[in-house]
């Protein structure tokens, strides 16, 4: 096991892809060295290693095409909400293009973008949008919240044969975390139970998976056992272990840090709702983002978000008779 951190955890992914399998390249903005550093791919060579113009429907629909003559493409686009420049090409294009033809070719791409939110990035960068493309059939979303997940599941996605959405929220790329020296994968399609509880299930997304972590913590002191779990993939959920959690214990927090409209937490709620609802001892509670913009102030951003105390506050609430009867 070595301790590195999530964005060189996700960078050896990608690296010992391509050491692998020929097909692998990567093309994007600053792919080479930019704003997050050297990625290390200088051993590739400029043939696998495309630096591209600011024209992010360009390259990914370069990509694309790269896909349908059977290579496989890693496209960065640094930040998520610069895919929404090149929305036709993701949406039109990669997600659909299997169906339109009748199943016979694959898209084995993967895109990548940071999520940025908290870093005081204003409006126009600070978009949490995995819910925005979970609308989009077709398309696979992950979201890595650990050095070895992200490194799991970008190789997951490389390999396999369809349109892969990876979300990688900016705060987490410096945190380090173990990851074994072999190689292995993470499954697609599978949440974690990142701590096991009996009282309150905890639904979380990107870095909502540690806070709740946190607050699964300070919850203990009131005698309150709380399960957390990282969905990991958006996109297919892994709705069997959701249910299986609040089958066991009654209750469900989601927290997620997009806009609650129409949002993964929407989604985990009415899952839950449809599928487990006489297993239910009280009402399911989304804790999210308001529905809108995000503002340039740090200390207005950070009201936004869900927060450790924040999920504490909501499990008392759904704990209460609990409490009361141990108390």
């Amino acid at each position: 096991m070595s301790q590195i951190t999530y964005l060189e955890a996700a960078l050896q992914a990608i690296r010992e892809e391509m050491r692998t399998n020929p097909r692998v390249f990567v093309m994007g903005e600053d792919i080479q060295s930019g704003v997050f550093g050297d990625f290390g791919f200088n051993e590739f060579g400029g043939a696998r290693v495309r630096n591209t113009p600011i024209s992010e429907a360009a390259f990914v629909g370069a990509g694309i095409g790269a896909a349908l003559t059977g290579m496989r493409p890693v496209v960065d686009l640094q930040c998520s909400t610069f895919l929404y420049s090149a929305m036709d090409q993701v949406a039109n294009q990669a997600a659909k293009i299997r169906y339109m033809f009748g199943g016979q070719s694959n898209i084995p791409l993967v895109i990548r973008a940071a999520v940025f939110y908290g870093v005081s990035a204003a409006a126009h960068h600070s978009d949490r949008p995995w819910g925005l493309f979970a609308q989009v059939p077709g398309l696979t979303i992950i979201v890595p919240t650990t050095p070895h997940d992200a490194k799991g599941l970008i190789k997951s996605a490389i390999r396999g044969g369809n349109p892969v959405l990876c979300l990688e929220e900016l705060s987490l790329r410096r945190q380090y975390g173990e990851v074994p020296d072999h190689d292995y994968t993470v499954p697609i399609g599978s949440a974690e139970v990142k701590c096991a509880g009996t009282d309150l299930t905890i639904v979380a997304v990107a870095s909502a998976v540690h806070t709740s972590l946190a607050a699964a913590h300070m919850l203990t002191d009131d005698g309150i056992s709380a399960e957390v779990i990282d969905i990991r993939t958006v996109v297919p959920m892994d709705r069997q272990t959701i249910c299986k959690s609040v089958a066991k214990t009654g209750r469900l927090i989601v927290v997620d840090p997009a806009p609650g409209t129409c949002s993964v937490a929407s989604e985990v709620s009415a899952t839950v709702a449809e599928a487990s609802f006489v297993r239910l001892r009280g009402p399911i509670i989304r804790l999210t983002a308001p529905d809108v913009p995000v503002p340039f102030s740090r200390d207005l951003e950070c009201l936004m978000y869900p927060t450790a105390d924040k999920i504490v506050a909501a499990g008392r609430r759904l704990c209460r008779q609990r409490i009361a009867a141990t108390g």
